[in-house]
């Protein structure tokens, strides 16, 4: 990054804070925010006394980092499919300043502590923007839960179904009863990839160049059976239970009715269940290729509106990268290839693009992206929004700016995303970290600038 003045306050026209957009001057020190003021009130008197250096975006939004609270790093052991310096980077490319590491498809994979501990010595000096850290339930791992959480994992991952990964197998409705109660003493997330097949073998391998047969495999049933038994544990255990990944909007009304009656249960979806759909992707599209699978334009739309209706909690990455072989492009077969998306750069982009077309404000994609992923972490006291006392974790966004997605602008190890040719809405501009300034201009601080979070109970 070219070396730039040091400032202490950003004005805009457009500063998203809590209480409405605002025209003004977010002032920040020592990596805290101080105090918003209005536009009306800074006067020279008034610069003067803060004494700050200042930088004037003009009509370029100011908004609170993104929080992405899935995101699979794969370091140590699979860093050829990623790694937390390519990882970071891309998050601050695309507004993400904190984040939260999946315990798959690392390996060791994060089910003990000293699994746990290989990832924060991994992470060291590499991170672009904050950083924080899942344990993983398998079968035969209930006794390390609590030495996890202990640690400071900020929740716990599990899937009801094969993961891909053979170190990170799927768990039963045993191994869920074990473990809930120590979630539900802690009050700590269990995190579950939600798919249930109705019998208890695995699809077989066949060759699927069908975007549609392959959904077909991976049914919309099978994600409302896995909601079925997480609600009924629930509701004996009262641990807080996370859906990762949303995609069957055929479960939204199961989940709101669990929500009415008093479950603690939250939600998420990803940015490729809204855009996408299965009319959109040609035959032997592998690149597309994620679990659960993207399904029908209505059921893209179903979902929109369960994130307007606030039944879906907030929207995250789900970013899976691999190495591209294992995507199996030439092949085009849905069955083999890998099963994720890479777009760690682009969620806030891709949300926007959509969020505008329906009418939709920054504020709102806001609240999805940033205030409400970082309180669903407990880091609402410093993460997610522009206050003061925050951390000034601030993003400069063009919301004006339209952009093709290409290759050479993206950050992440394999330059691999179904969203390559699409024209976006959005671009971000600079990205600050506790007040420095870690990403401008398609390039990065001199130094990682980010930290490790770990959780703690109070």
């Amino acid at each position: 990054m070219t070396p730039t003045r040091p400032i202490n306050a950003i004005k805009s026209r457009r500063i998203v804070t809590p209480s409405g957009v605002v025209d003004g001057c977010v002032i920040f020190e020592k990596g805290k925010i101080v105090a918003i003021v209005n536009s009306g009130e800074m006067d020279s008197d008034r610069e003067k006394e803060f004494d700050r250096e200042m930088e004037d975006v003009g009509d370029w939004v100011v908004m609170p980092g993104l929080v992405d609270s899935h995101v699979h790093i794969n370091e140590p052991g699979r860093t050829e499919w990623e790694g937390f310096r390519a990882a970071t980077q891309a998050a601050a490319a695309g507004g993400v300043t904190t984040l939260v590491d999946m315990p798959l498809n690392s390996s060791p994979v994060t089910t003990s502590v000293e699994a746990l501990e290989q990832k924060l010595e991994a992470a060291k000096d590499q991170l672009f923007v904050d950083c924080g850290f899942y344990g993983g339930l398998v079968p035969d791992n209930q006794d390390h839960l609590e030495a996890l959480i202990e640690r400071g994992v900020l929740g716990i991952k599990a899937f009801l179904i094969d993961s891909g990964i053979d170190e990170f197998r799927p768990v039963g409705k045993d191994e869920l009863q074990l473990a809930m109660p120590i979630l539900a003493r802690h009050g700590v997330h269990l995190l579950v990839h939600a798919e249930l097949p109705t019998n208890s073998s695995t699809p077989a391998v066949v060759d699927v160049r069908s975007p549609a047969q392959f959904a077909r495999s991976r049914p919309a049933e099978w994600e409302a059976n896995a909601i079925d038994l997480l609600v009924a544990l629930c509701l004996v255990h009262s641990c807080p239970v996370h859906i990762v990944h949303l995609a069957a909007s055929v479960c939204l009304e199961k989940l709101h009715d669990a929500r009415a009656s008093g479950l603690p249960i939250t939600v998420e979806t990803c940015p490729h269940y809204l855009y996408f759909d299965l009319d959109s992707i040609s035959d032997g599209s592998t690149i597309h290729k994620c679990a659960p699978p993207i399904r029908d334009r209505e059921n893209a739309e179903a979902l929109w509106q369960g994130l307007v209706d606030g039944q879906i909690d907030f929207v995250v990455s789900d970013h899976s990268p691999s190495l591209p072989a294992l995507k199996c492009l030439d092949e085009g077969n849905f069955s083999k290839a890998w099963g994720g998306i890479s777009s760690l750069q682009l969620g806030l982009s891709v949300v926007w693009t959509l969020a505008q077309r329906r009418g939709y404000t920054i504020e709102d994609v806001t609240r999805w992206m940033c205030t409400h992923p970082a309180r669903f972490l407990g880091l609402e006291s410093s993460k997610g929004s522009i206050a003061p006392g925050l951390d000034a974790d601030l993003v400069v966004f063009n919301p004006d700016a339209t952009k093709e997605v290409r290759t050479d602008e993206l950050f992440s190890r394999h330059k691999l995303t179904p969203y390559t040719g699409h024209m976006l809405s959005g671009e971000v501009k600079i990205t600050f970290l506790g007040g420095h300034r870690v990403y401008e201009d398609h390039s990065f601080s001199d130094a990682p600038r980010g930290s490790i979070l770990l959780r703690h109970d109070d």
